[in-house]
């Protein structure tokens, strides 16, 4: 129809309600905070729980993709003095599910061209409790400079404990009933999104004196650490940091006899890499 010939002027529009058509300027639509909603919410129902939250069979929980991990989490150098140029390394891997892992963890040192001290652990994984495994296998120590090698049986466990300490704990079993302790706890201070601080300190105890090793009864010794990386790329970071180390008991004995130096302060530098 066309209106544009109709005279609105004469129309009285006096009686027409324009709060009901939702004309009415100023007023707003919505409802007072009081007012009950158009729409109530239905009530929850058991039913509507469980649709919400179903029960998952073990293959939903954990995944049977097989994955892996490798990180060479420190390789560093540092200025021995008389000795020359220190170095050293950790390193630490698993290939595995969700359930379990093969894992494999070596450290060492060497120092004035020469390796001090050298470990390869091989351990089987199985997940026990949210961030925890349990960990069986094997340790072998190398002999160096003339010294016996030692192999242990090994058996521990590695996780994530509250506040975001990364722990490892072991207790090895060797020959003639030796028992060994070791223990490491590590913590990250994010300062921005690339530069990473990490707090490390771990130790050693053992059951029995192995000179041939130079080891001796009780604590062992001490390390503890800070790190402070950049991560160019998440997987690469190179690393400066300052290390104290101290040996105890009958192996701080054992290191008085031969050079005299039971501590020592270094500061590091070095690069982690891992894929």
């Amino acid at each position: 129809m066309d209106h544009s010939g109709m005279d609105h002027s004469g129309m009285d529009h006096s009686g027409m309600d324009h709060a009901s058509m939702g004309h009415q300027p100023g007023v707003s639509e919505d409802l007072p905070p009081t007012a009950e909603p158009r729409e109530p919410i239905p009530v929850v129902t058991p039913t509507d729980r469980a649709a919400a939250f179903p029960d998952l069979d073990e293959h939903l929980m954990h995944g049977e993709s097989i994955n892996s991990y490798w990180a060479l989490d420190r390789l560093e150098a540092w200025d021995a003095d008389e000795d020359g140029t220190g170095m050293a390394w950790e390193a630490k891997a698993w290939v595995g599910s969700d359930l379990n892992r093969l894992w494999l963890r070596s450290e060492g040192e060497r120092a004035g061209g020469s390796t001090e001290s050298a470990d390869v652990e091989v351990l089987y994984g199985r997940a026990i409790a949210r961030w925890w495994d349990a960990v069986a296998g094997v340790r072998h120590d190398f002999g160096f400079g003339g010294g016996p090698s030692r192999t242990y049986a090994a058996l521990g466990v590695i996780g994530l404990a509250p506040y975001k300490f990364e722990v490892e704990a072991t207790a090895y079993l060797g020959e003639s009933g030796q028992v060994g302790l070791g223990a490491e706890a590590e913590y990250e201070m994010l300062f921005t999104n690339r530069l990473i601080g990490q707090w490390l300190i771990e130790g050693e105890a053992w059951s029995k004196d192995d000179p041939a090793v130079g080891i001796g009864s009780g604590l062992s010794k001490v390390e503890a650490g800070f790190r402070l990386r950049y991560e160019f790329h998440r997987q690469f970071a190179p690393y400066v940091g300052v290390v104290w180390e101290r040996a105890y008991g009958g192996t701080a004995d054992q290191r008085r006899a031969r050079s005299g130096d039971v501590d020592d302060t270094r500061v590091v530098a070095g690069v982690r890499i891992w894929f």
